[in-house]
């Protein structure tokens, strides 16, 4: 990755498992290979026994339905866990391991201490180190995390290991944000203005490395690359008419925005490079980002802050598979799904940028529906070409990475319509059935939402009034609003 200047869509387009795979540099001390699953499959997929029984204040899990991960299989039961302090060894333990990483070891002393400590909120820590492991040294990491958890791990243990922390919920150990920082900062050094704020919402227990570093670039606006690898943004893109747009197939996918009147068409396979997009249209400065992950496009209004001008940039970092943006001018995050400030200054503004609603459709409907649309130009305004279909079909087989228990009303993959309605209830509509009610003339409604056709996709309004709404996998909307209510057709 060090001879690459940026990659697409937090992975190599041309190879699926660069995401298992990076490079992560310690100044002074050489390449540090950081690897995930797949690099070693099924290290170790055996029974095993259960971990130490923890100590007497330990709270057993409270008894609840079986959690599903994204194969819709059965996850095993959250483990025991208990409350207070973290106990001497395993604070001494955690002291021994980033300088183990610094000095080019692996801290499997550490590991094993941790492992028999029977403190389950350590599984968090244990799942943050797979990115400091190597085809030598995963196995370890893989046995101390079925001995703590007393979980075995199947072939898949990179997924597995994410996907049952997420699903177990399990509180965090004390001091765990200071113990993710010292790992994570041997990754990326500039991701330290998120961990210092003490005072962030920041749930650092879900929060992952991508694959790519920071997006740090004052000016987007040229086609500059980052030095060491990240998903530029692009800043002001030049746009032409819709004639000037035949460059772009009719089937292939846009995101459209419509403000004040003004139609603007962002072709998917230039938002799979870039992730962002800050633009003005209809006299408004917007963010456009678009994770990948969740195929989730979303426009957000950045010149109504009192105060402040955000300037979005993508981080490199994920929250349960959704892009972690953060504003460049205040080094605030931001929650990608919700448009919440999450640290910084934004942050204690009480900052939440509003929406504005993203249609997805093809480029022919939409152009069709909106005649006078303009489309960002071919080559971006930064003289680039971009591949056709850059992803390659990365998310065909699934999410990529760990996305804990999902909502079995729909599989993982299905796109669905997010909505609020008035009151707050997040509503979804799977868009095929949808689409489909529609063309038959059929009202799609649901809590006071009505859903239209724009081009061939769809936007949402309360009463006459439009609704900000966007596109996204089903497991995505899901997990970020759990209580949704789902429409289906015919009910």
């Amino acid at each position: 990755m060090s001879e690459r200047r940026e990659v697409v869509g937090g992975t190599r387009a041309t190879n699926r498992i660069m995401w298992r795979r990076a490079l992560v540099v310690i100044p002074g001390k050489g390449p540090l290979a950081a690897a995930a699953a797949a690099l070693v499959v099924g290290a170790c997929d055996g029974g095993v026994a259960p971990a130490a029984g923890p100590a007497a204040s330990s709270k057993p899990a409270a008894a609840a339905a079986p959690l599903l991960d994204k194969h819709r299989q059965v996850l095993p039961v959250a483990p025991a866990h208990p409350d207070g302090p973290l106990a001497p060894e395993l604070r001494a333990a955690v002291a021994k391991v980033v300088p183990a990483l610094v000095a080019g070891g692996f801290p499997s002393d550490a590991l094993r201490t941790i492992a028999g400590s029977g403190d389950a909120r350590m599984a968090w820590y244990l799942h943050d180190l797979i990115r400091f492991v190597t085809s030598d040294t995963i196995g370890e990491l893989y046995a101390a995390f079925e001995k703590l958890t007393g979980a075995a791990l199947p072939p898949d243990s990179f997924g597995a290991m994410g996907d049952r922390v997420l699903a177990w919920n399990l509180p965090a150990p004390p001091g765990y944000r200071a113990m993710k920082r010292e790992l994570y900062l041997l990754i990326e050094p500039r991701w330290a203005p998120f961990f210092d704020d003490r005072h962030s919402t920041i749930d650092w227990r879900i929060v992952g490395w991508g694959g790519v570093f920071i997006d740090d670039r004052a000016d987007a606006t040229r086609g500059e690359r980052c030095a060491r690898g990240c998903i530029p943004a692009l800043d002001r893109p030049k746009v032409t008419d819709a004639a000037g747009g035949a460059w772009y197939p009719d089937d292939a996918t846009v995101f459209g925005v419509v403000i004040n009147g003004a139609a603007r068409a962002y072709p998917k396979n230039i938002m799979e490079v870039h992730e962002m997009v800050n633009d003005t249209l209809g006299g408004r400065t917007i963010a456009i980002p678009y994770c990948t992950l969740c195929l989730s496009a979303q426009a957000y209004f950045t010149d109504d802050v009192p105060g402040f001008r955000p300037l979005m940039r993508t981080s490199g970092l994920l929250s349960r598979s959704n892009k972690f943006m953060y504003d460049l001018s205040t080094w605030s995050a931001v929650d990608t799904f919700t448009g919440r400030a999450i640290s910084g200054p934004l942050r204690a503004a009480g900052v939440t940028l509003k929406q504005a609603s993203v249609v997805t459709s093809s480029w022919g409907a939409w152009r069709a529906a909106h005649p006078r649309t303009t489309i960002v130009a071919e080559d971006g305004g930064i003289g680039r070409q971009y591949p056709p279909d850059p992803l390659r079909g990365r998310d065909a087989k699934g999410p990529i990475f760990p996305v804990g228990d999902v909502d079995p009303r729909l599989s993982v993959h299905e796109v669905v319509l997010g909505v609020r309605a008035a009151d707050g209830t997040p509503v979804a509509f799977p868009r095929a059935a949808a689409r489909l009610a529609l063309l038959a003339g059929e009202p799609v409604t649901m809590a006071g939402i009505a859903v239209r056709a724009d081009g061939d996709g769809l936007r949402a309004f309360i009463g006459q009034a439009e609704t900000p709404s966007h596109e996204a996998f089903w497991f995505a909307w899901s997990q970020f609003h759990p209580k949704t209510r789902l429409w289906a057709r015919g009910r």
